[in-house]
């Protein structure tokens, strides 16, 4: 009986773990990967329009502004290179620790200012680039009178921008305008519909086109390329499974833009969000300008960023060789490592185990004897397997003595 019972438990325990796994994979189409701090804070983190967390690193110099909930662990990797993590949050004041130049940064750079590409590259990719909206209502003050226009914002029209210029430039473009009103905590959620939908196309990347809620115009207007621009900045959300290697989609996109347009990008935040971005690695959250903006300055700044897309997505440009140093190969080329893959790994794992505990513990009916259970499983079965282990090597050694024990 104890061994059937043991039987028992092991088929559940393997049960469990397969039933989860395949949740996991499936969660796609469900729910985004939430961990207890998401579940216990808002699912969006965004600011009113003109409230914005400032950061300051050891010696009170100022590294960035955003609108956005500012947590303790968030990162700034800048157009230079320089790498923050935030060590304090006080109101809305954040004090940030420098961890050094990003290498990763360093080297796309070093790639990039020596590559050079020919007048009319070729098409070498034809899956879509899909542009989407979760805040539908976002706008530009000067041009469009409001900060806010409910299921018809001025965003619509920076990603028309963007689409027609990654269509020039030999992207194939799907520009959904799904509404996701109203700006609320579930306007993640309601968009998550959309992506997941738009997946099905089997997109080449993702953009979550956005636009900042900081009060100051002058903060990403710049003048880029002989144009007067609201910059670029890039969000990526650190809990979810894809955040390596959305990053590194990141720190490409930001060291090739700025190298063709210097500096269209403004920086990298990496923020304690998901942002959806565990649907796909080469997904990415823009903040084209702020709303103090005009619409047209980021239409501008969007359309240089355009230039660099299709070459960082494999979709144009040189065609990589498969023994080439990983830095060097598109984010999509097929033979490239792929960043992020560990760490999924280990999250499939630790849920494993989570649901394999909760089945143990329901099956016992109290938590000594879930703890009784797998003390005698994991004792006695592996001990048995040990013990045949340890068998067959005596047998080995029997035979190769002569039959004699020895």
């Amino acid at each position: 009986m104890k061994k059937s019972g043991n039987i028992i438990l092991g088929l559940g325990l393997i049960a469990a773990a397969v039933s989860l796994s395949l949740l996991y994979a499936g969660h796609k189409t469900i729910l985004p990967v939430l961990g207890l701090r998401q579940v216990l804070r808002p699912v969006d983190d965004e600011l009113v329009v003109g409230r914005s967390y400032t950061i300051k690193d050891e010696k009170g110099s100022l590294i960035t502004r955003i609108s956005r909930r500012v947590h303790v662990g968030d990162e700034i990797i800048t157009a230079e290179g320089k790498h923050y993590r935030v060590q304090k949050v006080d109101g809305e004041l954040a004090a940030a620790r420098f961890l050094g130049m990003d290498r990763d940064l360093l080297a796309y750079n070093e790639l990039f200012s020596k590559m050079e590409l020919p007048a009319a590259a070729p098409v070498r990719n034809n899956r879509p680039v899909v542009i989407y909206h979760t805040h539908s209502d976002e706008s530009y003050l000067p041009s469009d009178g409001s900060a806010s226009i409910p299921f018809r914002g001025g965003i619509f029209q920076v990603g028309d921008s963007y689409t027609y210029s990654l269509a020039n430039d030999g992207a194939r473009v799907l520009h959904d305008k799904t509404p996701h009103d109203p700006h609320d905590d579930n306007a993640y959620y309601r968009s998550r519909r959309t992506a997941v939908q738009l997946l099905q196309k089997n997109p080449i990347a993702i953009f979550d086109v956005h636009r900042d809620g900081v009060d100051d115009p002058e903060f990403y207007r710049r003048i880029v390329s002989n144009e007067q621009v609201a910059q670029m900045r890039f969000v990526v959300g650190r809990q979810n499974p894809h955040m390596q290697a959305n990053l590194d989609f990141a720190k490409r996109l930001m060291a090739y833009a700025n190298k063709m347009h210097w500096p269209i990008a403004k920086d990298i935040f990496v923020a304690e969000g998901n942002y959806n971005q565990d649907l796909l690695p080469t997904a990415i959250l823009i903040e084209a300008g702020t709303y103090t903006n005009r619409k047209e300055e980021a239409m501008r700044g969007i359309d240089l960023l355009a230039d660099a897309v299709p070459v960082i997505l494999g979709i144009t440009g040189p065609a990589s060789r498969p023994e080439a140093p990983e830095y060097e190969k598109p984010v999509t080329d097929p033979t490239a490592r792929r960043p992020g893959v560990w760490s999924s790994l280990v999250w499939v794992i630790i849920i494993t185990l989570i649901g394999g505990g909760i089945f143990v513990l329901i099956s016992a009916g109290s938590y000594e004897k879930a703890k009784e259970r797998l003390a005698h499983f994991f004792g006695r079965e592996l001990a048995d397997i040990w013990e045949i282990k340890a068998k067959k090597r005596d047998l080995e050694r029997q035979e190769e003595n002569g039959g004699k024990r020895g």
